[in-house]
């Protein structure tokens, strides 16, 4: 699964996607597939079969939950239909009920709800087959390339899969969704006359446990997807198919954190590199990293980090401006990114532009 390439700038997908050595290989658990991930970098931490494709039975309703966060409205108001009642775990819509789309992601992600999965697909694309284009469209775009949904509420079907891999890329993307964190990380909530329950034990369970869903069909098995957070770092941890599944999640969480820490190479505003300002009434403007570049280490590794800035820039420059980027390698690959920006302002004087130089690398700092 590994996957490596030169120190250069990327995007949260693809930083996602690189999927480094296991470190956990004494590790083993009772699912069919598993990994665990460090949310913010996609750093895999341990991986067992996890690109295999499987039924996921009512994980799936993570993504219903994240396609109608980005495409509903938590205020809209639905009422609800006969058609979207549905076998399996319900929260007991009935025809006529009036819900608010946040009210019915409540029902989604705790009490699992088949019919909260059609009434939210209904709310928000008026039919279940527009909801699962969006889907499929954020697969696509989050380079979910061993996934596929028939539906919203992960019931069985023959093009209905996804992998571990794929599940864990996606819930980290989710996560970042402050009302998905503050929705799957409820323990029990009360929506009109309903009074619903997490059936995430592990929120009772294991430390910092932040949800997020369960799910189980006989085809399927039980399925499982978990995030916790320790220490300033949040893992993700997926299984398919697995019989022992609390277990085996406080296991691989517990690992993860114990065996590894979250780095910081370089924090939010530090100075690391400076350019030249063509035309401009100062001679040069330093650079600072626009955000905190962190990775997670394990035992004795050590973050390098380069600058990539042009040799000059033209004037006028504001402070805040985009000018290089800040990458993080190890072992000489790049792991981690954020721009380098103008820490502090260049007008521009009387005369030509000058002329442009090309990009360097200002070298290891």
């Amino acid at each position: 699964m590994s996957r490596t390439r030169p120190c250069r700038a990327w995007g949260f997908a693809l930083a996602l996607a690189l999927l480094l050595p296991c470190r956990a290989e004494a590790l083993t658990t009772s699912a069919a597939s598993a990994v665990l991930i460090e949310q913010e970098s996609g750093r895999v931490l341990y991986a067992q079969n996890a690109d295999e494709e499987r039924l996921i039975a009512s994980i799936t309703k993570i993504m219903t939950a994240v396609t109608a966060l980005e495409h509903g409205k938590l205020q809209q108001e639905y009422t609800v239909t006969a058609a979207d009642m549905a076998e399996g775990s319900s929260m007991y819509l009935k025809p006529g009920d009036r819900l608010r789309l946040e009210e019915l992601l409540y029902g989604l992600m705790l009490a699992s709800g088949n019919d909260a999965a059609l009434a939210v697909a209904h709310c928000v694309s008026g039919g279940v087959e527009d909801f699962v284009e969006l889907m499929n469209d954020t697969a696509q775009r989050l380079g979910m390339t061993h996934s596929h949904f028939a539906n919203p509420n992960g019931l069985d079907a023959p093009e209905h899969y996804s992998s571990a891999a794929d599940m864990a890329v996606l819930t980290a993307y989710a996560l970042k969704n402050n009302d998905f964190r503050r929705i799957v990380s409820t323990a029990s909530v009360t929506v009109g006359e309903r009074y619903l329950v997490n059936h995430n034990k592990l929120l009772r369970l294991c430390e910092g446990c932040i949800g997020v869903k369960t799910g189980f069909t006989k085809a399927a098995g039980r399925t499982l997807v978990s995030a916790a957070a320790r220490g300033g770092m949040t893992l993700v941890c997926v299984t398919l198919n697995d019989g022992n599944d609390w277990n085996d999640h406080m296991a691989l969480l517990d690992h993860g954190f114990a065996n590894y820490r979250m780095e910081t190479a370089a924090a939010a505003g530090q100075v690391l590199a400076s350019t030249a300002v063509r035309c401009g009434t100062v001679p040069n403007v330093p650079l600072a990293a626009a955000g905190d570049l962190r990775y997670p280490l394990a035992g004795d590794e050590r973050l390098t980090i380069a600058a990539k800035v042009p040799l000059s820039v033209a004037a006028p420059v504001v402070p805040g401006q985009v000018i290089g980027q800040l990458c993080a390698c190890l072992d000489g690959e790049e792991v981690a990114s954020v721009d380098l920006i103008a820490a502090a302002p260049s007008a521009k004087k009387n005369g030509g532009e000058g002329t442009a130089f090309p990009w360097r690398f200002v070298g290891e700092i």
